[in-house]
């Protein structure tokens, strides 16, 4: 993947983290994304950088869900 793709990747990231924290009422466990200090608009940072922040978000949107469903959901169809 390009930088200009993941950083594209990073931003709409960003925008469901936010859209998931409107709409669920709660907040996305930002810790290690704020430890890195990369925003989708450090353009002058590294891919490198960036991977790691979509990482980082990506994990913390995920254990968010993961935390809010209490029960399993069935695998079999309706």
């Amino acid at each position: 993947m390009k930088k200009q793709e993941l950083i594209h990747l990073h931003g709409l990231l960003a925008e469901v983290c936010n859209h998931y924290e409107q709409i669920a009422e709660c907040n996305v466990e930002h810790a290690k994304y704020t430890e890195l200090g990369v925003r989708p608009t450090s353009i002058h940072k590294s891919k490198t950088d960036h991977k790691a922040a979509v990482f980082a978000l990506a994990d913390g949107i995920t254990e968010e869900m993961e935390s809010e469903t209490e029960t399993a959901v069935s695998a079999a169809a309706d």
